[in-house]
């Protein structure tokens, strides 16, 4: 199946892409590149990557039906995209906040643009009203089954649209209350998604991750933000020396031990999430049976670790230690966020392959060492 991935040269949109591939999928990657890193595309991955803005409809419309220059000779020329997967969206928290306008315009109008480009393809290829012909036809009415599907998305959406939580872990119902232009914006899109599905007949998958962290275990693939805002990488870096120390955002929460605790979920069991919920939307599409409201699943491992476990972890995996600075609570933080993940597993048939903190550590070490390698080389 052809399979466009937007924000496919992104952290967890790169991943993605290898697991549509090693799931006999043909990915094409389109993203704006303004975090995502096209050597990893192009190079690692070996995938088609368009360079450009999910709100270009006219680019929208010439990859969807494969008649984009940049697709001659590769898998998708003159072919039909069969699926989307949406990763891409600016997800800085703190950015977020001092500058909404920009959160808004990229994760939901250009969201906005790339669901109509789905609907309206689809009408596109709608036959004539029942009991009608379209010219040259032999006057025959079509039937009612030759009426086209939009195309299924999955979409990549946040925990952070619960906003605190009430209880935890958290389901999937539970009320979504955001607390910053960030978690609004994924939680629009996922009202763009109710709306169109019930309208429309879109299909749709959203994810709402919790804490993604680790690394593909091969080792070439693996987090890679600038600035870095993520606890798992910021301590690697710190024991890595590329970080002076490791500020604790609060130590005095009412956890075991005073500091956070995260629900974090390795990279790749978030890459193969995707792929379940994709060939989930096919196969209702085969029966006849195309959802007409998202199916929503939380992915998480449904077990909490404090940042000072984190750290302690990380310890052990490295065998480095590392110096910590406690700097006060930032506002908003809630002290648990953990998910309850058993529908993902009951539906879908998803078990996450590595579950262990260490192993996510261990992958992320892996190839934080061989990034850093790589890095001195080219400097030296």
């Amino acid at each position: 199946m052809r399979v466009l991935v937007t924000g496919g040269a992104g952290y967890i949109g790169s991943h993605a892409v290898r697991a549509l591939s090693r799931a006999g999928h043909q990915p094409l990657v389109l993203d704006n590149l303004v975090y995502g890193h096209s050597p990893v595309v192009r190079e690692v991955l070996q995938v088609p990557l368009v360079v450009g803005q999910v709100g270009d409809a006219a680019l929208l419309q010439a990859l969807l039906d494969g008649s984009h220059p940049e697709l001659r000779g590769t898998p998708h020329e003159k072919r039909p995209i069969e699926a989307v997967l949406h990763f891409a969206a600016y997800a800085y928290v703190g950015e977020s906040v001092s500058d909404p306008a920009r959160y808004y315009r990229n994760n939901l109008g250009d969201t906005l643009t790339l669901l109509e480009t789905l609907v309206a393809r689809a009408r596109a290829s709608q036959p004539g009203p029942a009991g009608s012909s379209r010219p040259g036809t032999t006057g025959q009415p079509e039937a009612a089954e030759a009426v086209a599907q939009p195309i299924p998305i999955v979409f990549s959406s946040t925990c952070a649209t619960y906003g605190v939580p009430q209880q935890v872990p958290i389901t999937e119902e539970h009320p979504q209350q955001p607390i910053n232009p960030y978690g609004r914006s994924k939680w629009m899109v996922e009202q763009l998604l109710h709306d169109f599905g019930r309208a429309y007949g879109l299909p749709s998958v959203i994810f709402r991750y919790f804490n993604a962290a680790g690394a593909d275990p091969a080792g070439d693939l693996g987090e890679n933000h600038e600035p870095e805002t993520h606890l798992i990488p910021l301590v690697l870096d710190v024991m890595g020396g590329q970080r002076p120390y490791l500020q604790i955002f609060g130590d005095d929460y009412p956890t075991p031990d005073g500091t956070c605790i995260r629900d974090y979920i390795h990279v790749s069991d978030l890459a193969d999430a995707h792929v379940l919920g994709l060939e989930r939307l096919l196969r209702l599409r085969e029966r006849g049976e195309p959802p007409r409201e998202p199916l929503i699943y939380n992915l998480g491992n449904g077990t909490g670790y404090s940042v000072q476990q984190v750290i302690e972890t990380a310890k052990a995996v490295t065998g480095r230690g590392l110096l910590a600075h406690v700097a006060p609570r930032r506002a908003g933080d809630p002290a648990q966020l953990v998910a309850a993940a058993g529908k993902a597993h009951s539906e879908l048939g998803w078990r996450p392959r590595y579950p262990d903190l260490a192993a996510i550590i261990e992958h992320a070490w892996a190839w934080h060492q061989g990034a850093l390698q790589t890095s001195r080389s080219a400097e030296g």
